[in-house]
């Protein structure tokens, strides 16, 4: 082979490997994409069920909830319509008033439980995503075009209890 012919084949090799990178970086994109596009489904049932469980709480039971059940009722109805569409502020302030109840429910701490492990897998897929995009390859290229960046959803929902124990079962 001749040298211009060794460089083209060099050359045509080094395109074929930064195409197929590209290729691959744009799957795991798109990919990471739709995790947390799922990640947040599964944390939006969570937290809409964790509401709802709460406002049924606060029907049934108004008697065994005590003063904390008008906080409750109030934090309930701050989740449906978040002032300011602050929802981390409104989960927040159904997380403190859960924990003001008097009387342990097992379906709210279960729950509660179900919307910890939600949001750490959701900001688990949060921070690949944003890991990936970070790449300065990725960022010069461009590979993630115009959608927007993930956020973080934080709350204090007591994921240190969490990761510690899961729910107890009878058994």
């Amino acid at each position: 082979m001749s040298p211009p012919g060794s460089t083209l084949v060099v050359v045509g090799v080094a395109l074929l490997l930064l195409l197929a990178w590209v290729a691959f970086t744009l799957t795991r994109l798109r990919r990471l994409d739709g995790r947390v596009t799922r990640a947040w489904d599964v944390l939006d049932g969570a937290l809409v069920r964790r509401a709802d469980l709460a406002a049924a709480a606060v029907r049934e039971r108004p008697a065994d909830l005590g003063p904390a059940g008008a906080a409750l009722a109030a934090a309930v109805e701050q989740t449906r319509r978040p002032p300011g569409g602050d929802r981390e502020g409104a989960e927040n302030a159904l997380g403190r008033a859960l924990r003001d109840v008097p009387v342990a429910d097992p379906d709210l701490e279960d729950a509660g439980w179900r919307v910890g492990l939600a949001r750490r897998f959701y900001n688990d897929a949060v921070r690949d995503t944003r890991a990936l995009r970070r790449r300065p390859a990725v960022r010069v290229l461009r590979l993630h075009g115009r959608r927007p960046v993930p956020r973080f959803f934080d709350i204090d929902d007591g994921l240190d209890a969490v990761v510690g124990a899961g729910p107890t079962t009878a058994g």
